[in-house]
């Protein structure tokens, strides 16, 4: 399991590893009944507070993402992953239609927004690509 947090970052800790393991859930890369570190060492591993990995792993147990087991630790739930995918994409959807809302108030067009889309999409793709280059040097 590969979590990265950023004190840079404008979202708290906890959040970070919260979107982390969601994310890891959702796209397969852990799978139901995988075990998860325990509280105290993923803390350690990511030299964060001890409290910091319990409010996570309290926040993904109400998300339905991990189950713990009291002397055995916290596993990964048999989530219905498809069910998940949907809640996030009304979220998305949701905050998209703001989005446009704010567009529409600033008197931008659908190309624009789309451009916008594609001119910020292609700044993520150098990015990625960036850090590739650095990483292979």
């Amino acid at each position: 399991m590969d979590i990265v947090v950023s004190n840079a970052s404008d979202k708290p800790i906890y959040q970070q590893i919260v979107d982390q393991i969601r994310d890891q859930v959702l796209t397969g890369g852990l799978v139901a009944g995988e075990p998860l570190p325990s509280i105290r060492n993923l803390a350690s591993a990511l030299r964060v507070s001890v409290i910091t990995t319990k409010r996570a792993y309290a926040d993904l147990e109400a998300l339905g993402f991990v189950e713990t087991v009291p002397g055995k630790g916290s596993f990964v739930a048999g989530v219905k992953v498809e069910l998940l995918r949907e809640r996030r994409q009304r979220e998305l959807e949701e905050r998209l239609s703001a989005l446009l809302d704010d567009a529409r108030t600033l008197g931008l067009t659908s190309s624009d927004v789309k451009g916008l889309i594609d001119l910020l999409d292609g700044d993520i793709a150098l990015e990625e690509l960036s850090e590739s280059l650095k990483e292979e040097s």
